[in-house]
């Protein structure tokens, strides 16, 4: 089949027919497992249940599901129906579902049972109430078609929708000597399904013949238990966010020895992390991808060596995906000079069709210079091509921050703590790098007002994703003002962070248990009153403290403990106890 003239489905069918009874997902913490054959039954079951419904070219379909074989035969059966999915967040609130739904028109949301959550805007169809067909024609899908919209958070106060095409996923899975793929090899599916990493561990399995092993939360299962499902399922591949892979890097540099590539992306890598696993036991493999969602998940990749790591001071994304091409230009679009800085533009088959129902950001993002070269993508970010032709992300003028491979719009937090109506004015930003970098908003309250950090945590809670809400807050009577008028944001750093005492040397278990939480939350001390997540603490961040109690100090214990702790005194105390 020449490539590009159908559907990507098609390329699962070539597996179902090829290798009917080889595994194609297998549930790591249900145990559930479904063959190729199987997978395709169940996903024309899914797709004859749509087109009955009226879903077909030019509809959108939520699917409202958490990751897993259900998630899987959902796409797949939405594909087929020749619609686009819409993964929606399992974890954010469903008012937000409401609204990208909206936002998205999308006409249909599929779950997994009949008593699901599910968007309002939307005809509700449950898997769990489909029945099996004898057949199903497919319909017909040219490389155009939009396949699946993933939403990304947008600077004007509202989510905005990615629409990639089946071409811009064929090119992804195609001829990909960033990780090439076949059957026997074993995926892992550790991504949020709203996440765009979805999009690689789903799509480039199925059309490889290989086998997806979807893996459960890492806070849930704890990171050991984690790791002993990562070596147990047999995983061969795997793609980790940046902050993931610091924190794993951190605690267990050789747990990864296993796999034979390892892809690591959504941050800037830090350099000694990277090191100091492939200086310990490393994946056959470990990559450096780079790609946001409007380039359909990767655009380029770097492969890590420790000698090529070391004779530089940082980590490159190195050069374009097959079928693309970046280019490093100035204000006018003009490329610029090897080493020096100007904006990243992307080009080629994996450049999505634009926005969902917006034109006028779409032709600011996507531009066609009429050159031959097709439609690129304006990145945003900074970057510098080196000699050789490798290619240096140096950061963002703009107020988009990426956090555990989550793409945020600061403005997008501010507007939504604004529309709360608790306060006047709004400040956030990202403090930090890595695990332990987290969102600080500087408030002032409306008049005869006084909100808490946790109503307004709250109000926050019920429009975006916990990715989304601050970690630390400061409810202020004034802001500090620069000498233009404007809010001086820099200071409102130097407030937060400046003044922190050195960590005391622990004593006992109560004093260590205290010590791990400064070293892991990166301050001198902690306020005694406040919950670890009120101090800026996060899942992964958790999941680093239950790991170090547990080498330290020999106790038992999950990252939920830590995360449900009403402070750090109470935490102690049981962790001492239990010493």
């Amino acid at each position: 089949m020449q490539r590009g003239l159908d559907g990507v489905h098609r390329l699962v069918e070539r597996w179902a027919l090829r290798t009917p009874h080889a595994v194609a997902v297998r549930d790591g913490s249900g145990g559930r497992e479904l063959t190729f054959a199987r997978l395709w039954d169940e996903s024309a079951a899914v797709a004859a249940e749509l087109t009955a419904r009226g879903a077909g070219h030019g509809s959108i379909v939520a699917i409202a599901m958490s990751r897993g074989a259900g998630f899987v035969v959902a796409a797949l059966g939405v594909v087929r129906a020749g619609a686009a999915y819409l993964p929606l967040d399992p974890a954010g609130p469903v008012h937000r579902w409401d609204e990208i739904v909206a936002a998205a028109q999308a006409g249909h949301v599929l779950v997994a049972g009949t008593g699901d959550d599910h968007p309002r805007a939307a005809v509700r169809v449950a898997l769990a109430e489909i029945t099996p067909v004898g057949g199903y024609d497919d319909v017909d899908a040219a490389p155009e078609l939009p396949l699946c919209v993933q939403y990304t958070s947008g600077t004007t106060g509202r989510p905005k929708g990615v629409v990639v095409p089946h071409r811009a996923v064929w090119n992804l899975v195609s001829d990909a000597a960033y990780c090439p793929l076949g059957p026997g090899d074993v995926v892992a599916g550790a991504a949020n399904p709203a996440f765009d990493a979805t999009t690689f561990e789903m799509w480039s399995t199925l059309t490889a013949g290989a086998t997806l092993q979807t893996l459960p939360d890492l806070v849930d299962a704890g990171l050991d238990g984690w790791l002993e499902q990562v070596a147990a399922g047999g995983v061969t591949t795997m793609f980790l966010t940046t902050s993931l892979f610091h924190m794993i890097a951190r605690e267990r540099p050789d747990a990864l020895a296993s796999l034979r590539t390892l892809l690591v992306g959504g941050e800037q890598l830090e350099l000694p992390l990277a090191r100091r696993v492939l200086a310990s036991a490393p994946p056959d493999r470990l990559v450096n991808v780079y790609g946001p969602t409007e380039t359909t998940t990767f655009a380029t990749y770097h492969d890590c060596t420790l000698d090529g790591l070391g004779a530089i001071d940082r980590v490159p994304i190195g050069r374009p995906l097959q079928s693309c091409w970046v280019d490093v230009v100035d204000a006018d679009g003009r490329p610029v000079a090897d080493g020096a800085e100007g904006e990243l533009v992307i080009g080629g088959a994996g450049v999505a069709l634009g926005y969902l129902h917006d034109e006028e950001l779409s032709a600011q993002r996507f531009v066609d210079l009429a050159d031959g070269r097709g439609v690129r993508y304006r990145s945003g970010d900074q970057a510098r091509r080196l000699p050789g032709g490798l290619v240096e992300v140096m950061g963002r003028k703009d107020r988009q921050v990426k956090m555990r491979g989550f793409r945020i719009e600061l403005p997008e937090i501010e507007h939504r703590l604004l529309a709360t109506g608790l306060v006047d004015a709004a400040v956030v930003e990202k403090v930090g790098d890595g695990p332990s970098a987290y969102l600080a908003a500087f408030v002032l309250p409306a008049p005869a007002l006084d909100p808490t950090a946790g109503q307004l945590r709250a109000a926050l809670g019920t429009v975006l994703p916990d990715y989304m809400v601050p970690q630390r807050w400061q409810v202020r009577t004034s802001m500090p003002l620069g000498p233009t008028g404007k809010t001086d944001r820099a200071a409102l750093l130097r407030e937060l962070t400046d003044g922190s005492p050195a960590t005391p040397a622990p004593a006992h278990a109560d004093d260590r248990v205290r010590a791990i939480w400064c070293e892991v939350l990166g301050v001198g001390e902690v306020d005694p009153a406040v919950d670890f997540i009120g101090l800026g603490g996060n899942s992964i961040l958790a999941v680093q403290v239950s790991a170090r109690v547990r080498e330290t100090l020999a106790v038992e214990c999950d990252p939920i403990d830590v995360l449900l702790a009403e402070d750090v005194t109470a935490f102690a105390s049981r962790i001492a106890g239990a010493a």
